[in-house]
C-alpha cells in the first residue's frame, strides 16, 4: 500500500510479520532498546513524514514495558510529522480494569486511553474488548473487531456433529457473548453459575452470641426475635408467624371451573405475585392436584443441574463439607472483628447479575480455589450426550474453566468439551492445568496474545487460530477509507 508504514512492537513480531505478508509489504525499520536502568528507547529509522503509520503492539507478560514502548513509538512518529497514526492492539492492555471494582479503585483502561490520545493516536484497532463500553474512553474512532466469525468457521469445519452442540457461558457476565455465537451457529446455549455455600444461620448465631448479656431495648428485642424465628423456621423447612400467612397458597379448579382451597387456605386473588416458594404438598394432595389439573408444579426443571464445588473441583454429594466446619469454628471464636462480618446480615444482598449499590472487589477465581469455602455450582441447560462449547473472551486463570468443564461432564453428562476464547493470556500454570484436566478435550484460542514456544510444544490440546488476515484487512480498509462492516459478517461456508 503506497504511503503506508507498519511498525512492529516487541510484543508480537510474528503476528506483525504475517500481517505484512498478507498486505505484500515489509515492516518498517525501528530500533527498540532499553537502558541499563530499564528505560525504553525508540529510534524510527525511516521517514514517516505525511505517511499513514500503523503501530502494532499487543499485550505481553511484560505489559508495562510494552505500553511504554507503544507510547514512545507513537510519540516518535508524531514528532516525525506522520499524517495519521493508528494503534493496532489485538489485545488491549488493562481491559479488565474498565470500571471501579472497589471504592478507591482506578479505571485504568480509561487512563491508558487518555495516554494514547496524548501520545498522538488518531485511530485504534483492537479485537474483542473485555467491555465494549471502553470505546467511549477514547476521543478518536475505535474499531473493535470480533473473532467470532473466525471461531464460528473453525467450529463448522472441525467440531464433529457441531449442529447438536451447546454453547455454554462459564459465568453470568459472559451470556451476551455466548448468545451471540449461539445465534450465529443456530445452536442452543446454557450457563454455569457459582455461588458460595455458607453455613446454616452462621451470621444469625454470631449476632445472638454477641448480644447476650447486653441490656436490650424493646425495638432490638423485637428485631432479634424475628431473626431467631425466621432462622428456626427456615431450618425446619416451615414458615412461621407473619411469613406463614404470606405463603403462596395453591388453588385448583373444581368440576364447575370455580377455584377451591387447598391445604385449608383460600386462593390468592388474581394478579398477586408469589413472594416465596410454597411448601411441598403431601403425596395425597399432590395426586389430587394432578388429577384436577393443578396450576403449579413443584418438580425441578429438567435443564437445571446442581453440583458441589470444593477447591475448584466437582465432588460427590456425600463429600464432607469444609464450609460447615469452618462455620462452626468461627461461631465459637470470640473475635471482636466478627461483628463486622456479622453486620453483613443486615446489608442488602447483591443482585444476581452483579447489580449492587456497593462496589465489590472480589476475585472469582481465587474465591473458587479457597480450601475452606464450598460453592454450589449450577448448570442451566441440557447438555447430555452433546458437545459443549465453553466460550469467553480470554483465558487467564484455570479455576472457572475447569469447574465449568467438570460440571457439564460429571453432572450434565456432556460428551466433549471445547474451551474457546480470543485472548490466550494463560497466567502462571493455567495452560498446564487445563491440559491435565480430563474433562477438557480442546482449547481453542487466537494469536492475539503471544504464547511462548515452550508452552506450545507441551500443549497437545491447544489450537491457535490466526488473526493476521482479519487485522490485515482492517488495516487495508482503514487506509483506503472503506467500510469495516464486512469484517463482522459470518460467511456461510
Amino acid at each position: 500500500m503506497r504511503g503506508t508504514l507498519i511498525f512492529a512492537g516487541s510484543s508480537c513480531p510474528a503476528l506483525t510479520g504475517k500481517i505484512c505478508a498478507n498486505l505484500g509489504m515489509a515492516p518498517a525499520d525501528a530500533e527498540l532498546t532499553q537502558f541499563s536502568n530499564g528505560e525504553t528507547s525508540v529510534r524510527i529509522l525511516t521517514s514517516v513524514r505525511e505517511k499513514d503509520v500503523f503501530v502494532i503492539q499487543s499485550g505481553s507478560p511484560k505489559i508495562n514495558d510494552t505500553i511504554m514502548e507503544l507510547l514512545i513509538m507513537i510519540s516518535a512518529c508524531k514528532g516525525g510529522s506522520a499524517n495519521k497514526i493508528t494503534a493496532v492492539l489485538p489485545y488491549f492492555p488493562y481491559s479488565r480494569q474498565s470500571k471501579k471494582k472497589s471504592h478507591r479503585g482506578a479505571i485504568t483502561a480509561r487512563m491508558l486511553a487518555n495516554l494514547l490520545g496524548v501520545a498522538g493516536v488518531k485511530h485504534v484497532i483492537t479485537v474483542d474488548l473485555h467491555a465494549s463500553q471502553m470505546q467511549g474512553f477514547f476521543k478518536c474512532p475505535v474499531d473493535n473487531l470480533h473473532a467470532e466469525p473466525l471461531i464460528a468457521r473453525w467450529i463448522r469445519h472441525n467440531v464433529p456433529n457441531w449442529k447438536e452442540a451447546v454453547v455454554v457461558s462459564k459465568n453470568a457476565g459472559g451470556t451476551k457473548r455466548v448468545t451471540s455465537l449461539a445465534d450465529a451457529l443456530k445452536l442452543n446455549f446454557g450457563m454455569v453459575t457459582t455461588d458460595k455455600k455458607r453455613g446454616p444461620n452462621m451470621t444469625a448465631s454470631m449476632i445472638m452470641n454477641h448480644l447476650d448479656g447486653i441490656e436490650r431495648q424493646p425495638e432490638l428485642d423485637a428485631m432479634t426475635e424475628r431473626i431467631r424465628t425466621a432462622s428456626l423456621g427456615t431450618e425446619n423447612g416451615t414458615l412461621v408467624g407473619e411469613e406463614a400467612q404470606e405463603t403462596d397458597p395453591r388453588s385448583v379448579a373444581d368440576a364447575q371451573g370455580s377455584p377451591r382451597r387447598v391445604n385449608g387456605r383460600s386462593p390468592r386473588p388474581p394478579g398477586a405475585s408469589r413472594s416465596r416458594p410454597a411448601r411441598a404438598q403431601p403425596p395425597t394432595e399432590q395426586a389430587e392436584a394432578e388429577e384436577d389439573g393443578a396450576e403449579y408444579n413443584d418438580q425441578r426443571a429438567h435443564e437445571v443441574t446442581h453440583g458441589r464445588l470444593v477447591q475448584g473441583h466437582i465432588v460427590p454429594d456425600d463429600f464432607p463439607s469444609p464450609a460447615t466446619s469452618a462455620a462452626d469454628a468461627s461461631v465459637t471464636e470470640e473475635d471482636p472483628m466478627s461483628m463486622s462480618h456479622a453486620s453483613s446480615f443486615f446489608t442488602s444482598q447483591p443482585h444476581a447479575l452483579g447489580g449492587s449499590g456497593d462496589a465489590v472487589s472480589s476475585d472469582e477465581e481465587e474465591e473458587i480455589l479457597k480450601p475452606k469455602v464450598e460453592h454450589m455450582i449450577t448448570l442451566v441447560g441440557d447438555v447430555k450426550n452433546r458437545t459443549v462449547l465453553i466460550v469467553d473472551d480470554m483465558i487467564d486463570k484455570p479455576g472457572s474453566w475447569i469447574a465449568a468443564a467438570e460440571t457439564v461432564v460429571k453432572r450434565g453428562f456432556a460428551k466433549k468439551v471445547y474451551c474457546i476464547a480470543t485472548h490466550a493470556v494463560f497466567g502462571a500454570d493455567c495452560l498446564e492445568q487445563m491440559q491435565a484436566c480430563d474433562c477438557i478435550d480442546a482449547i481453542v484460542v487466537t494469536n492475539s496474545y503471544p504464547i511462548p514456544e515452550a508452552k506450545l510444544r507441551n500443549a497437545s490440546k491447544l489450537v491457535v487460530l490466526d488473526l493476521s488476515f482479519l487485522l490485515a484487512e482492517a488495516i487495508r480498509r482503514n487506509h483506503y477509507g472503506e467500510s469495516m462492516s464486512p469484517l463482522f459478517l459470518h460467511n456461510g461456508d
